[in-house]
Protein backbone atom coordinates (compact mmCIF):
# COMPACT_ATOMS: atom_id res chain seq x y z
CA UNK A 1 0.00 0.00 0.00
CA UNK A 2 1.35 3.33 -1.01
CA UNK A 3 1.29 4.59 3.12
CA UNK A 4 4.47 2.13 3.47
CA UNK A 5 6.12 4.03 0.57
CA UNK A 6 8.33 7.44 0.17
CA UNK A 7 8.09 9.58 -2.24
CA UNK A 8 9.99 12.16 -3.96
CA UNK A 9 8.39 15.09 -5.76
CA UNK A 10 10.94 16.36 -8.25
CA UNK A 11 9.30 20.10 -8.51
CA UNK A 12 7.49 22.21 -5.71
CA UNK A 13 5.14 24.29 -7.69
CA UNK A 14 1.33 24.37 -6.82
CA UNK A 15 0.47 20.87 -8.17
CA UNK A 16 3.01 19.21 -6.55
CA UNK A 17 1.88 20.89 -3.45
CA UNK A 18 -2.04 19.66 -4.00
CA UNK A 19 -0.46 16.56 -4.20
CA UNK A 20 1.77 16.29 -0.68
CA UNK A 21 -1.29 17.93 1.04
CA UNK A 22 -3.77 14.83 -0.35
CA UNK A 23 -1.27 12.38 0.59
CA UNK A 24 -0.95 13.36 4.24
CA UNK A 25 -3.82 14.89 4.99
CA UNK A 26 -6.32 12.26 3.14
CA UNK A 27 -4.32 9.55 2.50
CA UNK A 28 -2.26 9.48 5.92
CA UNK A 29 0.92 9.42 4.76
CA UNK A 30 3.40 10.50 7.72
CA UNK A 31 5.46 13.79 6.66
CA UNK A 32 8.98 11.97 7.06
CA UNK A 33 8.26 9.73 4.36
CA UNK A 34 7.34 12.56 1.60
CA UNK A 35 10.61 14.98 0.08
CA UNK A 36 10.26 17.57 -2.36
CA UNK A 37 13.21 18.61 -4.41
CA UNK A 38 13.38 21.88 -6.65
CA UNK A 39 16.59 23.45 -8.49
CA UNK A 40 17.14 26.75 -6.89
CA UNK A 41 13.52 28.29 -4.82
CA UNK A 42 15.09 27.83 -1.40
CA UNK A 43 12.33 30.11 0.11
CA UNK A 44 9.86 27.78 -1.53
CA UNK A 45 11.49 24.87 -0.12
CA UNK A 46 11.41 26.37 3.52
CA UNK A 47 7.73 27.24 2.97
CA UNK A 48 6.90 23.24 2.24
CA UNK A 49 9.04 22.40 5.17
CA UNK A 50 7.40 24.43 7.48
CA UNK A 51 3.74 24.14 6.29
CA UNK A 52 3.90 20.57 5.77
CA UNK A 53 6.82 18.91 8.03
CA UNK A 54 8.00 17.34 4.95
CA UNK A 55 11.87 17.19 4.09
CA UNK A 56 12.69 19.23 1.29
CA UNK A 57 16.70 19.80 -0.34
CA UNK A 58 18.33 21.13 -3.35
CA UNK A 59 17.66 19.09 -6.55
CA UNK A 60 21.10 18.20 -6.95
CA UNK A 61 21.03 17.31 -3.01
CA UNK A 62 18.29 14.80 -4.04
CA UNK A 63 19.29 11.10 -2.62
CA UNK A 64 16.89 8.14 -4.48
CA UNK A 65 18.09 5.54 -2.43
CA UNK A 66 15.12 5.28 0.24
CA UNK A 67 12.62 5.91 -1.87
CA UNK A 68 9.92 4.19 -3.70
CA UNK A 69 7.94 6.44 -6.17
CA UNK A 70 9.43 9.31 -8.11
CA UNK A 71 6.48 12.29 -8.94
CA UNK A 72 7.61 14.65 -11.60
CA UNK A 73 5.78 18.34 -11.04
CA UNK A 74 8.39 20.16 -13.44
CA UNK A 75 7.51 22.56 -16.27
CA UNK A 76 7.64 20.29 -19.45
CA UNK A 77 10.70 22.69 -20.72
CA UNK A 78 12.84 21.15 -18.01
CA UNK A 79 11.88 17.28 -18.65
CA UNK A 80 14.77 16.46 -20.75
CA UNK A 81 17.42 17.56 -18.72
CA UNK A 82 15.93 16.81 -15.55
CA UNK A 83 15.30 12.86 -16.71
CA UNK A 84 19.14 13.31 -17.80
CA UNK A 85 20.33 14.10 -14.40
CA UNK A 86 18.00 11.61 -12.56
CA UNK A 87 18.95 8.61 -15.31
CA UNK A 88 21.54 7.46 -13.28
CA UNK A 89 19.95 7.13 -9.80
CA UNK A 90 17.02 5.57 -11.17
CA UNK A 91 17.17 1.94 -9.75
CA UNK A 92 14.85 -1.28 -10.61
CA UNK A 93 12.37 -0.55 -7.73
CA UNK A 94 11.19 3.02 -8.74
CA UNK A 95 7.51 3.57 -10.21
CA UNK A 96 7.80 7.07 -12.20
CA UNK A 97 4.88 9.25 -11.98
CA UNK A 98 4.68 12.03 -14.28
CA UNK A 99 2.44 14.92 -13.67
CA UNK A 100 4.47 16.74 -17.10
CA UNK A 101 2.10 18.48 -19.20
CA UNK A 102 2.15 17.01 -22.84
CA UNK A 103 5.03 14.74 -22.34
CA UNK A 104 4.28 10.85 -22.93
CA UNK A 105 5.44 7.85 -20.97
CA UNK A 106 7.07 6.98 -24.18
CA UNK A 107 9.54 10.44 -24.45
CA UNK A 108 10.42 9.19 -20.98
CA UNK A 109 11.41 5.69 -21.64
CA UNK A 110 13.53 6.79 -24.50
CA UNK A 111 15.46 9.54 -22.58
CA UNK A 112 15.69 6.74 -19.31
CA UNK A 113 16.62 3.77 -21.38
CA UNK A 114 15.60 1.51 -18.33
CA UNK A 115 12.78 -0.93 -17.92
CA UNK A 116 11.02 1.11 -15.29
CA UNK A 117 7.30 1.38 -15.22
CA UNK A 118 6.35 5.23 -16.48
CA UNK A 119 3.01 6.44 -15.21
CA UNK A 120 1.13 9.79 -16.48
CA UNK A 121 -1.23 10.93 -13.95
CA UNK A 122 -3.09 14.30 -14.84
CA UNK A 123 -4.95 16.25 -12.28
CA UNK A 124 -6.81 19.53 -12.69
CA UNK A 125 -7.03 22.94 -10.92
CA UNK A 126 -9.45 21.47 -8.05
CA UNK A 127 -6.82 19.35 -6.52
CA UNK A 128 -5.80 22.35 -4.91
CA UNK A 129 -9.23 22.03 -2.59
CA UNK A 130 -9.13 17.33 -3.26
CA UNK A 131 -11.77 17.98 -5.98
CA UNK A 132 -9.41 16.53 -8.93
CA UNK A 133 -10.59 14.31 -11.63
CA UNK A 134 -7.29 12.87 -12.20
CA UNK A 135 -6.22 10.94 -15.59
CA UNK A 136 -4.05 8.02 -15.63
CA UNK A 137 -2.51 6.03 -18.11
CA UNK A 138 0.40 3.10 -18.17
CA UNK A 139 3.80 2.87 -19.64
CA UNK A 140 4.95 -0.28 -21.43
CA UNK A 141 6.28 -1.18 -18.36
CA UNK A 142 3.66 -0.49 -16.11
CA UNK A 143 2.17 -3.73 -13.63
CA UNK A 144 -1.19 -3.22 -12.66
CA UNK A 145 0.04 -3.20 -8.82
CA UNK A 146 2.05 -0.11 -10.11
CA UNK A 147 -1.32 1.20 -11.44
CA UNK A 148 -3.05 0.76 -8.08
CA UNK A 149 -0.59 2.77 -6.39
CA UNK A 150 -1.29 5.66 -9.00
CA UNK A 151 -4.77 5.47 -8.16
CA UNK A 152 -4.51 5.50 -4.65
CA UNK A 153 -2.13 8.34 -4.51
CA UNK A 154 -4.97 10.28 -7.17
CA UNK A 155 -7.47 9.64 -5.01
CA UNK A 156 -5.87 11.77 -2.26
CA UNK A 157 -6.45 15.02 -4.39
CA UNK A 158 -10.31 13.46 -6.13
CA UNK A 159 -11.07 11.11 -8.69
CA UNK A 160 -9.07 9.30 -10.32
CA UNK A 161 -9.90 7.08 -14.10
CA UNK A 162 -7.35 4.75 -15.72
CA UNK A 163 -7.57 5.83 -19.83
CA UNK A 164 -5.39 5.38 -22.42
CA UNK A 165 -2.50 7.66 -23.25
CA UNK A 166 -4.08 8.54 -26.83
CA UNK A 167 -7.26 9.64 -24.50
CA UNK A 168 -5.34 11.97 -22.44
CA UNK A 169 -5.48 14.91 -24.89
CA UNK A 170 -9.50 15.47 -25.01
CA UNK A 171 -8.98 14.39 -21.45
CA UNK A 172 -7.06 17.44 -21.11
CA UNK A 173 -9.34 19.12 -23.17
CA UNK A 174 -12.12 18.93 -20.87
CA UNK A 175 -10.61 18.50 -17.24
CA UNK A 176 -7.30 20.34 -17.58
CA UNK A 177 -9.48 22.82 -19.42
CA UNK A 178 -12.71 22.48 -18.45
CA UNK A 179 -12.45 25.00 -14.97
CA UNK A 180 -11.66 27.53 -17.23
CA UNK A 181 -14.60 26.76 -18.99
CA UNK A 182 -16.87 26.65 -15.69
CA UNK A 183 -15.34 30.08 -15.01
CA UNK A 184 -16.06 31.72 -18.28
CA UNK A 185 -19.72 30.93 -17.74
CA UNK A 186 -19.73 32.03 -14.31
CA UNK A 187 -18.06 35.23 -15.02
CA UNK A 188 -21.04 36.06 -17.84
CA UNK A 189 -23.50 34.52 -15.48
CA UNK A 190 -22.33 37.33 -12.78
CA UNK A 191 -21.68 40.15 -14.96
CA UNK A 192 -25.45 40.02 -16.14
CA UNK A 193 -26.67 39.70 -12.97
CA UNK A 194 -24.99 42.77 -11.73
CA UNK A 195 -26.37 44.73 -15.04
CA UNK A 196 -30.05 43.54 -13.71
CA UNK A 197 -29.71 45.48 -10.38
CA UNK A 198 -27.54 42.33 -7.85
CA UNK A 199 -24.72 43.35 -6.09
CA UNK A 200 -21.59 41.16 -7.60
CA UNK A 201 -20.95 39.27 -4.28
CA UNK A 202 -24.45 37.91 -4.73
CA UNK A 203 -24.50 37.57 -7.92
CA UNK A 204 -21.43 35.00 -7.59
CA UNK A 205 -23.09 33.52 -4.76
CA UNK A 206 -26.39 32.53 -6.52
CA UNK A 207 -24.15 31.42 -10.23
CA UNK A 208 -21.60 29.51 -7.99
CA UNK A 209 -24.28 27.56 -5.75
CA UNK A 210 -26.52 27.22 -9.36
CA UNK A 211 -23.85 25.73 -11.25
CA UNK A 212 -21.92 23.30 -8.28
CA UNK A 213 -25.91 22.05 -7.31
CA UNK A 214 -26.57 21.00 -10.80
CA UNK A 215 -23.23 19.61 -11.45
CA UNK A 216 -23.83 17.62 -7.95
CA UNK A 217 -27.12 16.25 -9.42
CA UNK A 218 -25.24 14.81 -12.80
CA UNK A 219 -22.99 13.49 -10.35
CA UNK A 220 -25.96 11.65 -8.14
CA UNK A 221 -28.00 10.80 -10.69
CA UNK A 222 -28.91 8.10 -13.19
CA UNK A 223 -30.11 10.44 -16.09
CA UNK A 224 -28.05 11.97 -18.34
CA UNK A 225 -27.17 15.00 -18.50
CA UNK A 226 -29.65 15.70 -21.21
CA UNK A 227 -32.46 13.71 -19.29
CA UNK A 228 -31.79 16.19 -16.78
CA UNK A 229 -32.30 19.34 -19.02
CA UNK A 230 -35.52 18.07 -20.38
CA UNK A 231 -36.74 17.67 -16.98
CA UNK A 232 -36.25 21.21 -16.01
CA UNK A 233 -37.29 22.85 -18.94
CA UNK A 234 -41.38 23.67 -19.41
CA UNK A 235 -42.79 24.26 -22.85
CA UNK A 236 -42.88 28.03 -23.07
CA UNK A 237 -41.14 28.85 -19.94
CA UNK A 238 -38.06 31.21 -18.71
CA UNK A 239 -35.69 27.84 -18.95
CA UNK A 240 -36.82 26.97 -22.87
CA UNK A 241 -36.33 30.87 -23.63
CA UNK A 242 -32.73 30.80 -21.81
CA UNK A 243 -31.96 28.04 -23.99
CA UNK A 244 -33.28 28.98 -27.16
CA UNK A 245 -30.72 32.04 -27.05
CA UNK A 246 -28.15 29.78 -26.02
CA UNK A 247 -28.86 27.45 -29.03
CA UNK A 248 -29.39 30.47 -31.49
CA UNK A 249 -26.18 32.00 -30.51
CA UNK A 250 -23.93 28.94 -31.10
CA UNK A 251 -24.16 28.10 -26.86
CA UNK A 252 -23.01 24.49 -27.91
CA UNK A 253 -20.99 24.41 -30.85
CA UNK A 254 -18.93 26.90 -28.69
CA UNK A 255 -18.59 24.23 -25.89
CA UNK A 256 -17.43 21.48 -28.20
CA UNK A 257 -14.88 23.88 -29.94
CA UNK A 258 -13.15 25.10 -26.67
CA UNK A 259 -13.07 21.04 -26.45
CA UNK A 260 -11.40 20.62 -29.59
CA UNK A 261 -9.02 23.13 -29.61
CA UNK A 262 -8.01 22.35 -26.03
CA UNK A 263 -7.17 18.40 -27.07
CA UNK A 264 -5.53 20.11 -30.66
CA UNK A 265 -2.74 21.99 -28.75
CA UNK A 266 -2.20 19.14 -26.34
CA UNK A 267 -1.49 17.37 -29.63
CA UNK A 268 0.54 20.33 -30.61
CA UNK A 269 2.35 20.95 -27.60
CA UNK A 270 3.68 17.44 -27.16
CA UNK A 271 4.68 17.14 -30.67
CA UNK A 272 7.10 20.42 -30.31
CA UNK A 273 8.25 19.01 -26.38
CA UNK A 274 9.03 15.72 -27.95
CA UNK A 275 9.72 15.90 -31.71
CA UNK A 276 8.19 13.00 -32.23
CA UNK A 277 5.40 11.60 -34.37
CA UNK A 278 1.72 11.65 -32.54
CA UNK A 279 0.59 8.92 -30.37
Amino acid sequence: MLKYRNVAFIGAGSMAEAMISGLINKAGISPDRITAANHSNENRRIELNEKYNIQTVAFNELSLSNTDVIILAVKPKQAEAVLQQLRPALQDHHVILSVLAGISTRYIEEILEKPLPIIRVMPNTSSMIGESITGISAGKYVKNEDLDLAQELSKAIGKAKIISEKQMDVFTGIAGSGPAYFYYLLEHMEDVAVENGLDRELARDIAAQTLYGASKMVMESDDSPAELRKKVTSPNGTTAAGLEALAENGGGIAIERAVENAAERSKTLRKEFEKVPAL
